[in-house]
């Protein structure tokens, strides 16, 4: 009883509100004359002077990571006040203002979708957008491919290149006898990390040769030839990342050739479809001259690039199998794969894919985007490579030109990249990894300078 209300006259709600409040404010008593609540106040005050302070917390021991190689460049970037500062770290498009892009018929596409007052955001199924699995398996293989006729290829939409490999890794690892991938050496930092955590065990082939900042071909046949029996060997499509140096079609046909004898399992990583000759058909030759010998193959697909939809994470995974009953086998695992990851994609990116793959007038408007921005890209190699032959840059810089995509392998090694970032405030990899989709006509003296700079004086 409250000593100083009476019994006849009960607490009003405000006063009961105000009793409650007092009670979690007020230190407990030291006697413990409150009761239970007394037990109470002091197990929550132990409980959090345990999450208070670092020292207390059931963390304390864990380490601050690093930052990512890559994203870890825009963090640096966006801390410096230079106003000369230049991001050629990350691999997004820019326009010639150094603006991020939103292409015309993707606008369009998101109008459509906006006005249809009949769409809904319930879930999708497990696999995804049936319409955009559909054309995304076209997209890659080709319209007329005979394993999309014959019902051969499984195709379930996955959260943009990265969960698409992540996805095709967990499913080998439950399913393929051969546990070991072979990626190029060098490749993208996230590949390793992928497979690695997907339950694979990462190797490593020959690729890049920095002596001629060219194809290893030599090293890559030599290392896939000795390869296990039936291994995966991961395969960039085109516009390898990040050294921008491809095999040729004849090169090609010899890789092809030597993986079908060998039995191994081709899994290709295709990001850049479009984007780095301007040609959808051609940027996709590769994959489909393994499609077309009637084997078997997995292609991870990303439209952050060539519609521009980074932050909508669309992207595919395509199985093409023996028979139409094996791949329908393969996709009901796949789906035991996505559901405990996931549970199953969002809509609003794949509805854009759809849209423009649908119509004929937006997919050609989207063609013509496309290769304008392959295009601008193409036209950065050689105004840079122009820009260093004037400075009188010492060394051979024709493979800014004879490298293709968003990436420049530029031969600088990390002190040099140090150099570059004190000096000139230019931010990218340490192993001198540029993405030419971050330049202008407005940058590239900027950045010849800093690269004359750095050759000339940091060995």
């Amino acid at each position: 009883m409250n000593p100083r209300r009476s019994s006849s006259s009960p607490p009003s709600p405000s006063d009961r509100r105000l009793s409650a409040l007092a009670r979690h404010l007020s230190p407990p008593s030291e006697s413990g004359s409150s009761g239970g609540g007394g037990v109470i106040s002091r197990s929550l005050a132990s409980s959090s002077s345990l999450a208070g302070g670092g020292g207390g917390s059931v963390f304390s021991h864990v380490s601050r990571a690093p930052e990512d190689p890559i994203l870890g460049v825009t963090v640096a970037f966006n801390k410096d006040p230079s106003p000369v500062k230049l991001n050629l770290g990350v691999g997004a498009y820019r326009t010639e203002e150094g603006k991020p892009l939103v292409l015309n018929v993707v606008r369009r596409a998101e109008q459509q979708l906006i006005n249809d007052r009949a769409r809904v955001k319930e879930y999708l199924p497990i696999v995804g957008l049936a319409e955009f699995n559909k054309f995304s398996a076209k997209l890659i293989l080709g319209a007329d491919s005979p394993a999309i006729l014959e019902n051969r290829v499984t195709t379930v939409q996955c959260l943009s290149g990265t969960g698409s490999l992540r996805v095709g890794g967990e499913f080998l690892a439950r399913h393929y006898h051969q546990h070991t991938i072979y990626i190029p050496k060098p490749t993208w930092g996230n590949h390793p990390k992928v497979f690695t955590l997907a339950g694979l065990s990462v190797k490593y082939y020959r690729y890049y040769d920095p002596a001629t900042r060219g194809l290893d071909f030599q090293g890559l046949l030599e290392d896939l030839g000795s390869a296990p029996l039936g291994a995966v060997v991961l395969l960039h499509a085109c516009a390898h990342n990040p050294t921008g140096v491809d095999p040729t079609l004849q090169q090609w046909e010899q890789i092809r050739q030597l993986i079908r004898s060998r039995r191994l399992l081709p899994f290709f990583d295709s990001a850049y479809q479009g984007f780095a000759s301007g040609s959808l058909d051609a940027d996709a030759q590769p994959i489909r001259s393994f499609v077309a010998d009637g084997g078997e193959c997995l292609v991870a697909q990303s439209y952050a690039k060539n519609m521009g939809l980074y932050g909508e994470r669309v992207g595919a995974l395509s199985i093409v199998c023996r028979t139409a009953d094996v791949a329908s086998r393969v996709e009901s695992q796949l789906k035991l794969v996505i559901r405990p990851m996931y549970s199953n994609p969002p809509i609003h990116g794949a509805s854009i894919v759809a849209a423009i793959l649908r119509d004929r007038e937006m997919y050609n408007e989207w063609t013509i985007e496309l290769k304008a921005m392959a295009d601008r890209i193409i036209s950065m190699r050689h105004q840079l490579f122009d820009a260093l032959r004037a400075r009188g840059t010492p060394g051979d810089w024709s493979h800014i030109i004879k490298q293709i995509g968003m990436f420049t392998f530029t031969g600088l090694n990390s002190q040099q990249v140090a150099f570059m970032t004190k000096e000139y405030h230019i931010y990218m990899t340490s192993d001198g990894r540029i993405s030419m989709a971050g330049l202008s006509s407005r940058t590239v003296p900027h950045l010849a300078d800093a690269i004359h700079a750095a050759v000339t004086r940091v060995v």
